[in-house]
């Protein structure tokens, strides 16, 4: 049974850009991860399905209740938690009634079953010992985010869609999220680049220009199709290129062949005593054959070039995004950063941490893990200076880059290039050019302004404008570099630094990424 059918349907941005046209897809009892490149549609589709936006043509029909995670729940100073889990009305109809309060309507549409609803979905993502009456401004982020999933527990909807339900959890909570998800019986639509995630689903639908592709299975047989794929649009490039010199090369031969024949003809017709009617037609002839066989391998050449286009077009989107980081000259023995018996309280009092002590030297990789809340954030802040411990001592000895999830280096009002050279003041136009060609910023590209570019494309243009410097970074600290990359991106992300020769700290909850990356060393931080 289809919850939701989309059929035929198309959508665009709001300045009319298409995102997909033509595109089927049926939504029953199982989870489906929506996967693509940024830009392509996802959170629009989402919408589509929700019934928040209507497609510019096609049809959306639903059997049966959607219902979607706020990515950005109203955190204001009158709000509850109560609120959070959309159930306010029918809470305070309660305890009206509790109280004696209630009248002959409360009494009616009384829900007393809410209570343990509530319970239920509170339990379930890890919420059971918060007051219902908590502000909801005093909720970290990640708490907001499992309200959010409660809520969905509480409406019982058949279809859950989740934007990015991981990024800035922990890990405990990620495992919140993908425990419910596996537990789950209704429909799921999960848009995400969380690998571990996308493992959970059962089937994948990759979202494009030209509709969706549905494969079955979670993220892992998804990735070995997908690298199959590669494996046959190379060999197909490779035919088409040999091709292409095929016919390139018969057609020399036939030229060649031609211009003999046409030689020995002039011969013939030199020696005389052939009658001119008879030459004219052998000439006719000769022409009309030279002709077809113009046209045959002309037909020929052109569909060769067009095979080849196709081809290199398809291995072409597989190598759009790679890219490789400049030399950061970091000796191996080189103390780059240390931690001297440091500790950290807010000016309220509240400690952070106390008495860490770590070292960092050469080209070490570091993750720094730990729950929310656990001073992740605080550590990297007291590493590049921007706050002071309140004991011991932070000693940064080689220069750093420090990259944030939103690459905040970027200026949204100014273009990649315009951005290099402002934090490259001593960059020529023409150096500035060369170094962005490098990170896949050619020409043109290099004029986008920042504030449009996707997540994938931000990073790597902070990444240009940092690496290639006069004096290139040393140590990059990266924080939740993944959180709004697409999975094309991650992957180049990933390429790119594990040919790094920097020293690289991060703080990340992408398990996949660390492994990817190459740690030397996990640091866990404890929650306070």
């Amino acid at each position: 049974m289809s919850f939701v059918t989309l059929d035929s349907v198309s959508a665009a941005t709001p300045d009319g850009r298409l995102l997909f046209e033509n595109l089927d897809l049926s939504i029953g009892a199982e989870r489906v991860g929506l996967v693509g490149r940024n830009g392509a549609g996802k959170s629009t589709l989402l919408a589509l399905v929700a019934g928040a936006r209507a497609p510019i043509s096609g049809v959306v029909s639903r059997t049966g209740a959607v219902a979607m995670l706020e990515q950005a729940p109203d955190l204001g100073a009158d709000t509850r938690l109560v609120d959070l889990l959309g159930v306010r009305a029918a809470w305070d109809r309660l305890a009206r009634i509790e109280r004696g309060d209630g009248d002959a309507v409360d009494l009616a549409e009384a829900d007393w079953e809410l209570p343990a609803r509530i319970d239920h979905a509170l339990a379930e993502v890890g919420l059971d010992e918060l007051d219902l009456e908590r502000p909801a401004g005093s909720l970290s982020g990640g708490q907001a985010t499992r309200a959010g999933l409660a809520r969905l527990l509480i409406a019982r909807p058949d279809v859950l869609l989740l934007d990015e339900p991981t990024n800035n959890l922990d890990a405990e909570a990620r495992a919140l999220v993908l425990g419910l998800l596996k537990r789950w019986r209704g429909g799921a639509v999960v848009v995400s680049h969380d690998r571990a995630l996308l493992r959970q689903m059962d089937r994948i639908v990759e979202l494009s220009p030209l509709g969706a592709r549905s494969y079955g299975g979670g993220y892992d047989l998804y990735a070995q199709r997908k690298a199959l794929e590669a494996e046959a649009a190379q060999r197909d490039l490779d035919h088409a290129e040999r091709e292409v010199r095929r016919v390139a090369r018969e057609a020399q031969v036939a030229r060649e062949r031609k211009d003999r024949r046409d030689a020995a003809g002039r011969r013939f017709a030199d020696r005389g005593g052939t009658p001119k009617i008879l030459l004219g037609r052998m000439a006719e002839r000769a022409e009309n054959s030279g002709a077809r066989e113009g046209r045959l391998a002309g037909k020929l050449a052109a569909q060769a070039e067009e095979a080849h286009a196709l081809a290199e077009a398809r291995v072409e989107r597989a190598r759009l995004l790679g890219f490789d980081l400049p030399s950061s000259g970091l000796p191996a023995g080189r103390l780059v950063l240390a931690f001297d018996a440091v500790g950290f309280a807010w000016p309220d009092g509240r400690p952070v941490f106390e008495g860490l002590s770590l070292a960092m030297t050469g080209p070490e990789r570091v993750a720094i893990l730990g729950a929310n809340g656990a001073g992740k954030t605080t550590l990297i802040r007291l590493a590049t200076g921007d706050l002071t411990p309140t004991t011991g001592q932070v000693r940064l000895h080689v220069p750093f880059a420090l990259l944030d999830q939103r690459a905040a280096v970027l200026d949204d009002g100014q273009t990649i290039l315009a951005n290099f050279r402002r934090l490259n003041p001593g960059a020529s136009l023409n150096d500035a050019h060369a170094a962005l060609a490098r990170f896949l910023f050619r020409n043109a590209a290099a004029l986008q302004v920042a504030g449009t570019l996707s997540g994938g494309e931000r990073l790597r243009a902070a990444l240009a404008c940092v690496l290639c410097a006069a004096t290139p970074p040393q140590l990059l600290i990266l924080d939740e570099p993944t959180n709004h990359l697409d999975l094309d991106s991650v992957r180049a992300v990933e390429a790119a630094l594990s040919g790094y020769d920097g020293a690289l700290l991060v703080v990340s909850h992408d398990e996949d990424f660390l492994d990817a990356i190459g740690l030397d060393r996990r640091i866990v931080l404890k929650t306070p």
